[in-house]
């Protein structure tokens, strides 16, 4: 077994005055070639976004982004035609493919909005862009994992499409609960991210924003020592 601990007072951090976003790993500014990426999960960032800003039209191409709202709530518009808000509880995925353009934006006057984006790199290039957004309900992964994004050829439940064999778990532990997880291939690892709460992952004791990195295991255990929520990236190492 091999691990990679990510406290989060060692993540990057830009403060941009309209969005504060924290890096795991190296984005923008915050450059660090020990914290490139984590197989192919490439971006986890943490944003916060003031009221009424955003960030404007821009572009992406040839990566799996996934949003996900932990407060307030943010529209989305694209080139595809989607315009939507994203709301505490949905999960949005988007396949830039061979290219698209989109914008993000608080509408609201008051309230900031918490997000955690995600980018993995596919397993293809060039495919044709898809966006897709979805609410899960809560009680389906209390003291469980629940399947949010999955393989587009491997789906299971109500998960949302991505082009790569990685998959995102959700959970909400109750204090002494625990999950045991298998990778779905031997290539794969595990990366546990604590959004709130505190939990032990192999002997390592995890507190709000922190993650451990997990591979070459057959199987990962994970303890709350708090009530906690985390969120779980299974991803090919290679």
């Amino acid at each position: 077994m091999k691990t990679v601990i990510h406290k989060a007072d060692s993540r990057g951090f830009a403060n941009h005055g309209w969005l504060k976003s924290h890096h795991t790993f190296s984005f923008g500014g915050y450059q660090d070639p020990e914290r490139m990426n984590f197989g192919k999960l490439r971006v986890l960032n943490d944003d916060l976004v003031q009221p009424t800003m955003g960030f404007g039209t821009h572009p992406h191409q040839n990566m799996e982004i996934i949003s996900i709202p932990l407060k307030g709530a943010l529209s989305h518009k694209d080139s595809m035609g989607n315009k939507r808000a994203i709301e505490v509880g949905e999960v949005q995925v988007m396949s830039a493919g061979k290219g698209l353009t989109h914008s993000e934006f608080n509408d609201s006057t008051t309230e900031e909005v918490n997000f955690l984006q995600l980018w993995i790199i596919p397993e293809e290039l060039g495919v044709k862009p898809n966006y897709e957004q979805r609410k899960f309900d809560v009680t389906e992964r209390q003291n469980k994992l629940q399947t949010v994004v999955a393989p587009k050829d491997k789906l299971e439940g109500d998960a949302l499409p991505i082009s790569q064999q990685a998959y995102i778990y959700r959970s909400e532990l109750e204090e002494d609960n625990s999950l045991k997880l298998n990778p779905k291939s031997s290539g794969n690892g595990f990366y546990v991210f604590v959004t709130d709460g505190e939990v032990e992952v192999s002997g390592n004791t995890l507190s709000r924003r922190d993650a451990i990195g997990v591979w070459d295991v057959d199987d990962l255990e994970i303890s709350a020592k708090d009530n906690s929520e985390i969120i779980v990236i299974e991803v090919p190492m290679n």
